[in-house]
This record gives C-alpha cells, sequence and structure tokens, in this order.
C-alpha cells in the first residue's frame, strides 16, 4: 500500500481520524481534510507521520477549497487512489421546530458536501488508469429514521441513493463507491450530545449485540471498501449498527423472563 494515496474529509476528530490512523496502518499516505484548523493540527501531532500526512483547512461546501486540496496532494503524491468522504454533522431538533436555517447547514454539509468532493475527486480518478475507491459516509438514520433528526436523517438517506448513481455512472471509469452507515458509535460528536442514561437505554433497548458501536469498528469497515477484497462490491451500503436494523425493537430479554 506504500504507493496509495487516500483523501479524507472531517479527518480531524471522532470517525474521520480514526480512518485516517486505520489507513496510516495500512501504508497508505494520507490528504487529511477538516474545516476546525486546531483540531487538525492536533490530531496530526498525534499521529507523529510526517511525510505520510499533509493536512488542509478547508470547507466541504466550497469547490474551491477542494479542489485547492487535491492539487495539493497531487502536487505532492500524484495520484489519489481513495476517497473516504466523511464530513458531516447533526443536531437534534423536533420536526416542527426545525428552522430553514439549520435544514438547509444540514443539506448542505452532508450531502452536498459529499456530491462536492465525490464529484471532485472522481474527475481526477477518471483520469487515472486505475481508477479508484469513494467510500461515502451514510448512516443507519438514512435507512430507518430517528426522531428528531429529521434533516439529518433525510440527508443521510440521500448520500445511499447518490452513492448507488455513482457506483453506476463511475463503474466503466474502474471507479467503486460504496457507503457505509454506522448505527451508534461514540464520538466526540455524540458524547456532547447523548446524556449516559440515553446511551445505556439505547444499548440495552435497541441493540442486540447490547453495546456501542466505536470508530476503529467503522475504520475496519472503510479499510476493507478500499482493499482488494472487495473489488467485486459496487453501490453497496454497508451496514455497522450491531444488529439494531434488523430487528424490530423488541430485544429477547427485554419481554421473556
Amino acid at each position: 500500500m506504500s504507493e496509495k494515496v487516500v483523501f479524507i474529509t472531517g479527518a480531524a476528530r471522532g470517525l474521520g481520524a480514526a480512518i485516517a490512523e486505520r489507513f496510516l496502518q495500512d501504508g497508505y499516505r494520507v490528504l487529511a481534510f477538516d474545516i476546525n484548523e486546531d483540531n487538525l493540527r492536533q490530531t496530526f501531532v498525534r499521529w507523529s507521520a510526517e511525510g505520510r500526512v499533509m493536512t488542509y483547512t478547508g470547507d466541504v461546501c466550497s469547490r474551491d477549497n477542494i479542489q485547492e486540496a487535491v492539487d495539493k496532494t497531487l502536487t505532492q503524491w500524484g495520484c489519489i487512489n481513495v476517497l473516504a468522504n466523511v464530513a458531516g454533522i447533526a443536531m437534534e431538533e423536533k420536526f416542527l421546530d426545525i428552522n430553514p436555517e439549520d435544514w438547509q447547514q444540514i443539506i448542505d454539509v452532508n450531502l452536498t458536501g459529499i456530491f462536492n468532493v465525490a464529484q471532485i475527486i472522481a474527475r481526477q480518478m477518471a483520469k487515472q488508469s486505475s481508477g479508484g475507491v469513494i467510500i461515502n459516509m451514510s448512516s443507519k438514520n438514512g435507512i430507518n429514521s430517528e426522531v428528531k433528526y429529521a434533516h439529518y436523517n433525510a440527508s443521510k438517506a440521500g448520500v445511499i441513493l447518490l452513492t448507488k448513481t455513482m457506483a453506476v455512472e463511475l463503474a466503466g471509469y474502474n471507479i467503486r463507491v460504496n457507503a457505509v452507515a454506522p448505527g451508534y458509535i461514540v464520538t466526540p460528536l455524540s458524547l456532547e450530545m447523548d446524556q449516559p442514561e440515553f446511551v445505556n437505554y439505547y444499548c440495552n433497548k435497541l441493540i442486540p449485540l447490547g453495546r456501542v458501536g466505536y470508530p476503529k469498528e467503522v475504520a475496519g469497515v472503510f479499510s476493507f471498501l478500499a482493499s482488494d477484497d472487495a473489488s467485486f462490491i459496487t453501490g453497496h451500503t454497508l451496514i455497522v449498527d450491531g444488529g439494531q436494523l434488523s430487528h424490530d425493537g423488541r430485544l429477547l430479554g427485554s419481554y421473556i423472563s
């Protein structure tokens, strides 16, 4: 993997940082893209991977930022083999209380941002004889709804159908496109939003495996989808949710003594 290059958005913390760390372990060179300069700097220092990581502070809503980061990557390393399209935001609001500004912000980052990065990098991959791999971050919320997340749910559902369309249109360029749909994963964002009582209830009542997921478990899925082991997989959304979407909300131990 020493010659391969991965471009990762949302790389400064949480899932994006874990995915970057996994690709570094796999031997990739990493362009770490994030809007938060301080978080990105702190994470870069922690990686201790000078020469194999470049950072770019930018916004996935800015096509100019994305293009500059792509050009920086190509100037340094000559190609982009994998895109881990991770950057996203969430907020908890009842449907009747959502204001248009909040709705637009979620759609702009989670859906239009995914489109912006994917299109610009796919255009580069289409020029490469080796093609490439694009992995978009969706969510189990893009498959089954969750109350108080109408805007987030809609954005992540859009990512899934965007992924399928991209996979069909880009197959002729030897570009595979898949999505990953995590369930409840402990991240800095989830820790900011959720109380421990809620997390305990969620695990005990909704997740068959009885626990939350961890960023490294999602990072492993990204690594697999980027690898040759997944060379015949495209247009797929891989769910990583501890079995949550496999049942109707009733767990065996909760109603049988």
